[in-house]
């Protein structure tokens, strides 16, 4: 017993290791900016009575962090004149970037939203782009930080401090507008930014070691420069596109092989039957007869409270069991999950039926997030982090947000029982091939070049 109890706590003990505590703050830094060019913007645009065709158009601005994967190879490889020899070339991205949101969200403050649009416009903007650009840079930090051992723990870290950083951003800003204003709720939000910048710049640079093979690859860019006939510009343009875009995909392939199809296919459908729960959720409940005040204080507030709980203890199982088994365990349990909202539909409105149904998913989807960001993390090359986990993580959210626009008509047509039978079975696949994974390029060993094969 004694045993049992000592061991559980020098496994907690992962999350006082002073990176994996940084990344707490990181990722506070990292889920701000979130809301405040979302959700929160549009609320305080039309809040002041702006048109909804101006709303609808401004919500383009956070399409920033879909696209983040086409200047990640600028992130992984260009410096920053004055910033990277000083900080390093992860630190000097993050901590343009930080700056870049806090300073754009005190001008958002200072402008007015009714006389000033274009002015708002132009720095949510801003602030968009470097939300996307400080995701890219804290993920490759993340990755390159630590052990394999303790991704899992910076994941949940990660997640901690990003969904509390929603709730600041979220209600907070709507407490703040309330009892101020919208410009003092931004001034603050802006202010806070400066929790990303300090831990920046107390936390230390990465270091990152080249295998042999990411230098064969990287000697093509050397070969090209002895055998091209281009001059000036376009040589340089060239090599740098070689050695920052076509060297982190080729890395990928190389490193896996045949089993590249397959695990970028299990990237984009492990989180499928979550992304497709959590379109109707809100509906659901609403349909089924609960009231709003049940919904926020079940689903949202406990459901946060489970989902931080299931994130940590997603990093305390990882680093004790590893990577594979998690894997397996979560990619199970996660659509099994969505069996319990199935039988709620049958129940009813059942107070007691919401709590357990909420319990199991957002630990479930805690455990899984965690573990699921520590096996992205596993994919990447130390030489190319940022552009190759961007690439992973945009896989990881994309294809379910495209098909989730169809849930609605599904529950139309099934019925909600039917609806989360459905999205259970739409986890069977993930389940199929992380075994598969497991077999032919097991996530706890260091893959061999075309080890697929």
């Amino acid at each position: 017993m004694w045993w049992d109890i000592k061991k559980t706590y020098r496994g907690w003990r992962v999350y006082l290791h002073p990176r994996v505590m940084a990344m707490l703050f990181l990722g506070f830094s990292a889920g701000l900016p979130l809301l405040l060019v979302g959700g929160t913007f549009t609320a305080w645009l039309r809040d002041l009575g702006v048109g909804l065709a101006a709303i609808g158009l401004l919500s383009w601005v956070g399409i920033a962090h879909s696209i983040k994967v086409l200047w990640a190879p600028v992130v992984d490889r260009a410096p920053l004149p004055g910033l990277t020899r000083r900080l390093g070339r992860r630190r000097a991205w993050m901590i343009a970037a930080q700056t870049a949101v806090g300073i754009s969200l005190l001008g958002m403050a200072a402008a007015d939203p009714v006389n000033q649009l274009w002015l708002v416009a132009i720095w949510a903007v801003i602030a968009a782009l470097g939300s996307a650009t400080q995701d890219v840079a804290v993920d490759a930090y993340r990755v390159e930080a630590v052990a394999r051992h303790l991704q899992a723990a910076m994941a949940a870290a990660y997640v901690t401090g990003y969904r509390i950083a929603l709730l600041v951003a979220g209600a907070g800003v709507l407490h703040i507008a309330a009892a101020g204003s919208w410009s003092l709720a931004y001034a603050v939000m802006g202010g806070l930014m400066a929790v990303g910048i300090i831990t920046t710049l107390v936390t230390g640079e990465p270091e990152v070691s080249i295998n042999g093979g990411t230098r064969e690859l990287e000697e093509t860019v050397i070969r090209y420069l002895e055998t091209t006939r281009d001059t000036g510009i376009k040589r340089r343009i060239t090599a740098w596109l070689i050695s920052a875009v076509i060297c982190p995909f080729a890395d990928f392939f190389n490193r896996y092989g045949k089993a590249s199809a397959a695990i970028l296919l299990f990237v984009a459908l492990f989180r499928i039957s979550d992304i497709f729960m959590g379109v109707m959720a809100n509906p659901f409940y609403l349909d089924l007869g609960f009231e709003k005040e049940q919904i926020a204080n079940v689903a949202a507030a406990f459901g946060l409270a489970m989902t931080l709980a299931g994130a940590a203890a997603g990093g305390l199982l990882t680093a004790r069991f590893g990577i594979a088994v998690m894997l397996l365990f979560t990619a199970f349990m996660a659509p099994a999950t969505n069996l319990l909202f199935a039988w709620l539909a049958v129940a009813g409105p059942q107070v007691h039926g919401l709590v357990i149904a909420i319990v199991a998913d957002n630990i479930t989807g805690g455990l899984a997030i965690s573990v699921f960001l520590a096996y992205l993390s596993s994919l990447t090359n130390s030489a190319y982090t940022a552009t190759q986990y961007a690439l992973l993580s945009s896989l990881m959210t994309l294809p379910g947000q495209f098909a989730g626009g169809f849930t609605g008509m599904l529950a139309e047509h099934t019925g909600w029982a039917g609806f989360f039978l459905i999205t259970a079975a739409a986890g069977i696949p993930a389940i199929v091939l992380a075994i598969i994974l497991i077999n032919i390029a097991h996530p706890d060993h260091r893959p061999r070049p075309g080890m697929g094969d």
